[in-house]
Protein backbone atom coordinates (compact mmCIF):
# COMPACT_ATOMS: atom_id res chain seq x y z
CA UNK A 1 0.00 0.00 0.00
CA UNK A 2 1.54 3.30 -1.13
CA UNK A 3 1.99 5.96 1.67
CA UNK A 4 -0.64 8.51 0.03
CA UNK A 5 -3.11 5.71 -0.31
CA UNK A 6 -2.46 5.07 3.63
CA UNK A 7 -2.71 8.68 4.66
CA UNK A 8 -5.94 9.04 3.12
CA UNK A 9 -7.89 5.87 4.77
CA UNK A 10 -6.44 7.23 7.66
CA UNK A 11 -8.22 10.81 6.69
CA UNK A 12 -11.13 9.15 6.15
CA UNK A 13 -11.05 7.01 9.61
CA UNK A 14 -10.70 10.43 11.27
CA UNK A 15 -13.21 12.11 9.39
CA UNK A 16 -15.73 9.42 10.18
CA UNK A 17 -15.00 9.42 13.78
CA UNK A 18 -15.66 13.55 13.67
CA UNK A 19 -19.09 13.00 11.32
CA UNK A 20 -20.50 10.21 14.01
CA UNK A 21 -19.26 13.05 16.88
CA UNK A 22 -21.15 15.68 14.78
CA UNK A 23 -24.38 13.15 14.50
CA UNK A 24 -24.82 12.69 17.98
CA UNK A 25 -24.55 16.08 19.07
CA UNK A 26 -27.14 16.80 16.54
CA UNK A 27 -29.22 13.86 17.54
CA UNK A 28 -28.84 15.52 21.49
CA UNK A 29 -30.52 18.53 20.11
CA UNK A 30 -33.19 17.12 18.34
CA UNK A 31 -33.94 15.19 21.44
CA UNK A 32 -34.11 18.38 23.75
CA UNK A 33 -36.21 19.89 21.07
CA UNK A 34 -38.85 17.14 21.07
CA UNK A 35 -38.83 17.71 24.89
CA UNK A 36 -39.54 21.61 24.57
CA UNK A 37 -42.51 20.72 22.35
CA UNK A 38 -43.49 17.68 24.38
CA UNK A 39 -42.59 14.95 21.30
CA UNK A 40 -44.02 16.79 18.41
CA UNK A 41 -40.62 17.70 16.71
CA UNK A 42 -41.81 17.06 12.99
CA UNK A 43 -42.47 20.09 11.03
CA UNK A 44 -42.92 19.41 7.06
CA UNK A 45 -41.54 23.29 6.33
CA UNK A 46 -38.94 23.33 8.36
CA UNK A 47 -37.11 19.94 7.31
CA UNK A 48 -38.18 21.33 3.31
CA UNK A 49 -36.19 24.42 4.47
CA UNK A 50 -33.36 22.85 5.67
CA UNK A 51 -33.01 20.83 2.46
CA UNK A 52 -33.19 23.29 0.38
CA UNK A 53 -30.58 25.30 2.34
CA UNK A 54 -27.93 22.56 2.49
CA UNK A 55 -28.76 21.52 -1.21
CA UNK A 56 -27.87 25.70 -1.87
CA UNK A 57 -24.63 25.80 0.16
CA UNK A 58 -23.44 22.45 -0.91
CA UNK A 59 -19.86 22.81 -2.38
CA UNK A 60 -19.33 19.50 -3.94
CA UNK A 61 -18.35 17.03 -5.02
CA UNK A 62 -21.38 15.51 -3.83
CA UNK A 63 -24.42 16.27 -6.17
CA UNK A 64 -27.37 18.13 -4.02
CA UNK A 65 -29.53 15.63 -4.67
CA UNK A 66 -27.55 13.20 -2.82
CA UNK A 67 -26.47 15.37 0.13
CA UNK A 68 -30.30 15.77 0.65
CA UNK A 69 -30.96 12.24 1.04
CA UNK A 70 -28.23 11.56 3.26
CA UNK A 71 -29.97 14.90 5.76
CA UNK A 72 -33.07 13.02 4.77
CA UNK A 73 -32.53 9.70 6.79
CA UNK A 74 -30.60 11.61 9.37
CA UNK A 75 -33.85 13.70 10.35
CA UNK A 76 -35.89 10.42 10.06
CA UNK A 77 -33.12 8.93 12.51
CA UNK A 78 -33.77 11.80 14.99
CA UNK A 79 -37.26 12.20 14.83
CA UNK A 80 -37.34 8.25 15.55
CA UNK A 81 -35.59 8.94 19.42
CA UNK A 82 -38.68 10.15 20.45
CA UNK A 83 -41.06 7.94 19.10
CA UNK A 84 -41.26 6.90 15.31
CA UNK A 85 -43.76 8.13 13.03
CA UNK A 86 -46.85 5.80 11.58
CA UNK A 87 -47.09 6.33 7.87
CA UNK A 88 -50.25 4.77 6.31
CA UNK A 89 -49.75 4.19 2.44
CA UNK A 90 -51.46 2.55 -0.33
CA UNK A 91 -49.57 -1.15 -0.05
CA UNK A 92 -48.85 -4.01 0.01
CA UNK A 93 -45.00 -3.59 0.37
CA UNK A 94 -43.22 -2.76 -2.31
CA UNK A 95 -45.73 -0.11 -4.43
CA UNK A 96 -45.01 3.16 -5.65
CA UNK A 97 -46.58 4.23 -2.52
CA UNK A 98 -44.35 3.03 -0.12
CA UNK A 99 -41.40 4.31 -2.40
CA UNK A 100 -43.00 7.98 -2.12
CA UNK A 101 -43.82 7.20 1.66
CA UNK A 102 -39.47 6.41 1.97
CA UNK A 103 -38.52 9.02 0.05
CA UNK A 104 -40.43 11.67 2.05
CA UNK A 105 -40.07 10.47 5.86
CA UNK A 106 -36.92 8.52 5.72
CA UNK A 107 -36.24 5.07 6.58
CA UNK A 108 -36.54 5.08 10.33
CA UNK A 109 -41.34 5.38 10.67
CA UNK A 110 -43.25 2.77 10.97
CA UNK A 111 -44.72 1.95 7.74
CA UNK A 112 -48.82 0.87 7.66
CA UNK A 113 -49.98 -1.02 4.56
CA UNK A 114 -53.14 -0.14 3.33
CA UNK A 115 -55.58 -2.31 1.34
CA UNK A 116 -57.05 0.98 -0.15
CA UNK A 117 -56.92 4.55 -0.25
CA UNK A 118 -59.55 5.53 2.38
CA UNK A 119 -58.20 3.01 4.21
CA UNK A 120 -55.25 5.50 4.25
CA UNK A 121 -57.77 8.19 5.17
CA UNK A 122 -59.66 6.32 7.92
CA UNK A 123 -56.19 4.92 9.67
CA UNK A 124 -55.02 8.70 9.79
CA UNK A 125 -58.28 10.25 10.84
CA UNK A 126 -58.90 7.79 13.71
CA UNK A 127 -55.12 8.34 14.98
CA UNK A 128 -54.06 4.75 14.40
CA UNK A 129 -51.40 6.55 11.72
CA UNK A 130 -49.83 9.87 12.14
CA UNK A 131 -49.74 10.22 8.27
CA UNK A 132 -50.77 9.02 4.88
CA UNK A 133 -49.63 8.84 1.84
CA UNK A 134 -51.61 9.14 -1.00
CA UNK A 135 -51.35 9.10 -5.30
CA UNK A 136 -53.22 12.11 -6.72
CA UNK A 137 -51.93 12.01 -10.00
CA UNK A 138 -50.06 11.11 -12.68
CA UNK A 139 -48.32 12.67 -15.83
CA UNK A 140 -49.62 10.11 -18.05
CA UNK A 141 -52.55 9.00 -16.73
CA UNK A 142 -54.09 12.29 -15.38
CA UNK A 143 -55.72 12.53 -11.26
CA UNK A 144 -57.00 9.85 -9.44
CA UNK A 145 -60.11 10.34 -8.46
CA UNK A 146 -60.66 8.56 -5.45
CA UNK A 147 -58.58 10.87 -3.72
CA UNK A 148 -59.99 13.48 -5.17
CA UNK A 149 -63.47 12.70 -3.39
CA UNK A 150 -61.74 12.21 -0.47
CA UNK A 151 -59.91 15.39 0.19
CA UNK A 152 -63.32 17.24 -0.81
CA UNK A 153 -65.04 14.78 1.75
CA UNK A 154 -62.59 14.32 4.60
CA UNK A 155 -61.71 16.87 7.37
CA UNK A 156 -57.87 15.78 7.52
CA UNK A 157 -55.00 18.44 5.80
CA UNK A 158 -52.73 17.95 3.22
CA UNK A 159 -49.41 19.11 4.80
CA UNK A 160 -46.86 18.07 1.92
CA UNK A 161 -46.15 16.62 -1.15
CA UNK A 162 -43.59 14.32 -2.65
CA UNK A 163 -43.04 13.48 -6.27
CA UNK A 164 -41.62 10.40 -7.52
CA UNK A 165 -40.31 9.41 -10.79
CA UNK A 166 -41.89 6.00 -12.20
CA UNK A 167 -39.88 3.60 -13.72
CA UNK A 168 -41.57 0.25 -14.80
CA UNK A 169 -39.58 -2.92 -15.42
CA UNK A 170 -40.52 -6.14 -16.57
CA UNK A 171 -39.67 -8.85 -13.74
CA UNK A 172 -39.86 -12.40 -13.65
CA UNK A 173 -38.90 -15.47 -11.69
CA UNK A 174 -37.62 -16.22 -15.50
CA UNK A 175 -34.27 -15.89 -17.19
CA UNK A 176 -35.84 -14.81 -20.31
CA UNK A 177 -39.04 -14.03 -21.48
CA UNK A 178 -39.58 -16.63 -23.74
CA UNK A 179 -41.85 -18.82 -21.60
CA UNK A 180 -44.06 -16.58 -20.20
CA UNK A 181 -47.99 -17.30 -20.87
CA UNK A 182 -49.27 -14.20 -18.89
CA UNK A 183 -48.56 -11.00 -18.08
CA UNK A 184 -50.21 -9.12 -14.40
CA UNK A 185 -50.03 -5.55 -13.29
CA UNK A 186 -51.87 -2.61 -12.33
CA UNK A 187 -54.31 -1.10 -14.98
CA UNK A 188 -52.09 2.19 -14.57
CA UNK A 189 -48.95 0.83 -15.36
CA UNK A 190 -50.67 -1.47 -18.66
CA UNK A 191 -51.34 2.19 -19.70
CA UNK A 192 -47.94 3.61 -18.98
CA UNK A 193 -46.58 0.92 -20.91
CA UNK A 194 -48.90 0.54 -23.79
CA UNK A 195 -47.00 1.31 -26.78
CA UNK A 196 -43.84 -0.72 -25.36
CA UNK A 197 -45.99 -3.85 -24.75
CA UNK A 198 -47.79 -3.51 -28.40
CA UNK A 199 -44.29 -3.54 -29.98
CA UNK A 200 -42.72 -6.33 -27.59
CA UNK A 201 -45.23 -8.51 -25.89
CA UNK A 202 -48.24 -7.90 -28.03
CA UNK A 203 -49.42 -11.41 -28.07
CA UNK A 204 -48.88 -11.90 -24.22
CA UNK A 205 -52.30 -11.61 -22.30
CA UNK A 206 -52.57 -8.52 -19.55
CA UNK A 207 -54.16 -9.71 -16.50
CA UNK A 208 -54.62 -6.38 -14.01
CA UNK A 209 -54.41 -6.73 -10.90
CA UNK A 210 -54.93 -4.50 -7.47
CA UNK A 211 -51.49 -3.38 -7.17
CA UNK A 212 -47.73 -3.85 -9.08
CA UNK A 213 -46.74 -5.50 -5.61
CA UNK A 214 -49.42 -7.97 -5.90
CA UNK A 215 -48.67 -8.21 -9.67
CA UNK A 216 -44.88 -9.15 -8.47
CA UNK A 217 -45.93 -11.23 -5.51
CA UNK A 218 -47.96 -13.38 -8.22
CA UNK A 219 -45.01 -13.33 -10.63
CA UNK A 220 -42.62 -14.85 -7.60
CA UNK A 221 -45.38 -17.57 -7.36
CA UNK A 222 -45.59 -18.44 -11.21
CA UNK A 223 -42.64 -19.40 -13.74
CA UNK A 224 -44.89 -19.13 -16.47
CA UNK A 225 -45.51 -15.43 -15.20
CA UNK A 226 -44.28 -11.79 -15.84
CA UNK A 227 -44.90 -8.65 -13.97
CA UNK A 228 -44.65 -4.78 -14.36
CA UNK A 229 -43.47 -3.73 -11.01
CA UNK A 230 -40.90 -1.25 -10.09
CA UNK A 231 -37.29 -1.43 -8.14
CA UNK A 232 -38.92 -1.90 -4.74
CA UNK A 233 -41.41 -4.77 -5.83
CA UNK A 234 -38.41 -7.19 -7.75
CA UNK A 235 -36.46 -6.53 -4.59
CA UNK A 236 -39.09 -7.81 -2.18
CA UNK A 237 -40.07 -10.51 -3.98
CA UNK A 238 -36.64 -11.51 -5.56
CA UNK A 239 -37.42 -11.32 -9.69
CA UNK A 240 -35.40 -10.96 -12.45
CA UNK A 241 -35.30 -7.59 -14.71
CA UNK A 242 -35.65 -8.74 -17.78
CA UNK A 243 -36.37 -5.25 -19.52
CA UNK A 244 -36.10 -1.42 -17.77
CA UNK A 245 -37.55 1.97 -17.38
CA UNK A 246 -40.27 0.12 -20.37
CA UNK A 247 -42.98 3.01 -19.55
CA UNK A 248 -43.70 5.07 -22.96
CA UNK A 249 -43.34 8.74 -21.31
CA UNK A 250 -39.85 8.62 -19.70
CA UNK A 251 -40.94 12.01 -17.65
CA UNK A 252 -43.28 9.74 -15.91
CA UNK A 253 -44.06 10.62 -12.61
CA UNK A 254 -46.35 10.65 -9.87
CA UNK A 255 -47.49 13.36 -7.65
CA UNK A 256 -48.44 12.70 -3.87
CA UNK A 257 -49.76 14.04 -0.81
CA UNK A 258 -49.34 13.93 2.93
CA UNK A 259 -52.32 14.24 4.67
CA UNK A 260 -52.76 14.64 8.64
CA UNK A 261 -54.95 16.55 11.38
CA UNK A 262 -52.40 19.45 11.13
CA UNK A 263 -51.37 21.96 8.44
CA UNK A 264 -48.05 23.02 7.37
CA UNK A 265 -46.70 26.61 8.47
CA UNK A 266 -45.03 28.88 5.61
CA UNK A 267 -41.59 27.56 4.67
CA UNK A 268 -40.70 29.89 1.74
CA UNK A 269 -41.68 27.93 -1.00
CA UNK A 270 -45.15 26.48 -0.76
CA UNK A 271 -48.21 25.20 -2.41
CA UNK A 272 -52.32 25.80 -1.54
CA UNK A 273 -54.74 23.79 -2.73
CA UNK A 274 -58.56 24.40 -2.97
CA UNK A 275 -61.31 22.90 -4.18
CA UNK A 276 -64.50 24.82 -5.12
CA UNK A 277 -67.61 25.00 -6.60
CA UNK A 278 -69.13 27.56 -8.83
CA UNK A 279 -73.01 28.88 -9.27
CA UNK A 280 -74.54 27.89 -12.37
CA UNK A 281 -74.71 30.96 -14.07
CA UNK A 282 -73.28 32.59 -17.01
CA UNK A 283 -69.41 34.15 -16.38
CA UNK A 284 -69.67 32.05 -12.52
CA UNK A 285 -66.07 30.08 -13.76
CA UNK A 286 -64.08 33.38 -14.63
CA UNK A 287 -65.68 35.25 -11.32
CA UNK A 288 -63.89 32.54 -9.87
CA UNK A 289 -60.63 33.03 -11.28
CA UNK A 290 -60.14 36.46 -11.96
CA UNK A 291 -59.40 37.40 -8.09
CA UNK A 292 -56.16 35.16 -8.77
CA UNK A 293 -55.07 36.98 -11.68
CA UNK A 294 -55.68 40.13 -10.27
CA UNK A 295 -53.60 39.67 -6.99
CA UNK A 296 -51.13 38.12 -8.69
CA UNK A 297 -51.61 34.57 -7.58
CA UNK A 298 -50.37 31.87 -9.99
CA UNK A 299 -52.84 29.20 -10.39
CA UNK A 300 -50.40 25.86 -11.31
CA UNK A 301 -53.76 23.46 -11.82
CA UNK A 302 -57.22 23.48 -12.47
CA UNK A 303 -59.38 20.30 -12.89
CA UNK A 304 -62.42 19.26 -12.60
CA UNK A 305 -64.49 16.49 -10.55
CA UNK A 306 -68.28 15.70 -11.21
CA UNK A 307 -70.18 16.66 -7.89
CA UNK A 308 -71.40 13.93 -6.14
CA UNK A 309 -74.64 16.30 -4.79
CA UNK A 310 -76.15 16.31 -8.54
CA UNK A 311 -76.07 15.35 -12.64
CA UNK A 312 -73.92 17.76 -14.66
CA UNK A 313 -72.84 19.51 -11.20
CA UNK A 314 -68.68 19.99 -10.84
CA UNK A 315 -66.46 20.83 -8.45
CA UNK A 316 -62.88 22.42 -9.21
CA UNK A 317 -59.74 21.62 -7.64
CA UNK A 318 -56.93 24.70 -8.05
CA UNK A 319 -53.21 24.59 -7.07
CA UNK A 320 -51.97 27.78 -6.31
CA UNK A 321 -48.34 28.85 -5.52
CA UNK A 322 -47.63 30.34 -2.11
CA UNK A 323 -49.31 29.81 1.23
CA UNK A 324 -52.49 30.95 2.58
CA UNK A 325 -50.86 33.01 4.94
CA UNK A 326 -49.28 35.30 2.77
CA UNK A 327 -50.68 38.29 1.84
CA UNK A 328 -51.80 38.26 -2.04
CA UNK A 329 -53.02 34.21 -0.94
CA UNK A 330 -54.96 35.14 1.69
CA UNK A 331 -56.51 37.87 -0.05
CA UNK A 332 -57.40 36.50 -3.23
CA UNK A 333 -58.56 33.13 -1.14
CA UNK A 334 -61.00 35.53 0.76
CA UNK A 335 -62.80 37.18 -2.40
CA UNK A 336 -63.26 33.82 -4.01
CA UNK A 337 -64.79 32.34 -1.02
CA UNK A 338 -67.47 35.12 -1.64
CA UNK A 339 -67.86 34.43 -5.17
CA UNK A 340 -68.09 30.60 -4.92
CA UNK A 341 -71.30 28.77 -4.06
CA UNK A 342 -68.46 26.36 -2.18
CA UNK A 343 -65.09 26.80 -0.96
CA UNK A 344 -62.48 24.02 0.88
CA UNK A 345 -58.80 24.91 1.54
CA UNK A 346 -57.26 21.58 1.98
CA UNK A 347 -54.17 22.62 2.91
CA UNK A 348 -50.77 24.96 2.39
CA UNK A 349 -47.57 22.50 2.02
CA UNK A 350 -43.97 22.85 0.93
CA UNK A 351 -43.05 22.18 -2.86
CA UNK A 352 -41.44 18.79 -2.95
CA UNK A 353 -37.97 19.32 -1.67
CA UNK A 354 -36.38 16.28 -3.12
Amino acid sequence: MSDELLNLRNRIDSLDEEILARLSERATCAQRVGEIKHGNIYRPEREAQVLRRLADINPGPLPGGAVQRIFREIMSACLALEQPLKVAYLGPAGTFSESASRKHFGSAPNFLPMAAIDDVFRTVEQGNADYGVVPVENSTEGAVGGTLDLLLANPLKVCGEVKLRIHQHLLSRAEGIGGAKRLYSHAQSLAQCHEWLNRHLANLPRIPVASNAEAARLAAEDPESCAIAGEAAAELYGLNKLASNIEDDPNNSTRFLVIAHHEAGPSGKDKTSVVCSAPNRPGAMYALLEPLARHGVDMTKLQSRPARGGLWEYVFYVDLQGHQTDADVAVALKELGERAAFVKVLGSYPVAAI
